[in-house]
């Protein structure tokens, strides 16, 4: 498996990614989550729609927090053929619960937590923590990577504004 040390920073210190970063035009790899009911979701259950996949490290802090309500928020006027997923390692029953407490409906939060499927597939999973980086991915409704942003500072927040354009072009 690929490593890339510094390939993103936690407050300044670096942070080795795995897995290989899928580039725009690729066919989006296909990887296997878990959902809220511990069911298995895979990529393939999206075959023609939009995808917004955003990858975060806990929906437990406040820069994921944020995010997660932005693109829910930003959801409604993408239109019905446009899902918003959440990756986190989090636990489902976790993820759950903080999307009922946060008001969350628009948003499909799915757990890495068994196999780091999504992450080794995306290279956003961090070795040291066992967590995913941030990052954004667009795919389209054949199933090609759109658009892709790696947040370099893992406390930062993404573009929502050209994630959201990305997304609506590839409608």
């Amino acid at each position: 498996m690929e490593e890339h040390k510094g390939a993103v920073t936690m407050k300044g210190a670096p942070l080795t990614l795995v897995g290989r970063l899928p580039s725009v035009g690729e066919k989006a790899p296909e990887f296997t989550v878990a959902g809220n009911d511990l069911g298995a979701v895979s990529l393939s259950a999206y075959k023609g729609k939009t995808l917004i996949i955003a990858s975060v490290p806990s929906l437990d802090t406040s820069v994921c927090d944020i995010e997660t309500r932005r693109f829910n928020q930003e959801a409604s006027g993408l239109g019905g053929d446009t899902v918003v997923l959440t990756i986190s390692m989090d636990l489902p029953f976790a993820q759950k619960r903080w999307c009922g407490a946060a008001g969350v409906e628009r948003v499909e939060t799915l757990s890495d937590y068994k196999d780091a499927s999504f992450g080794n597939a995306y290279g956003v999973l961090i070795k040291e923590l066992r967590l995913l980086a941030r990052a954004v991915f667009v795919v389209d409704k054949a199933g090609v990577v759109r658009y892709r942003e790696l947040v370099k500072e893992i406390t930062s927040e993404p573009d929502y504004a050209a994630a959201l354009a990305a997304a609506k072009a590839a409608q």
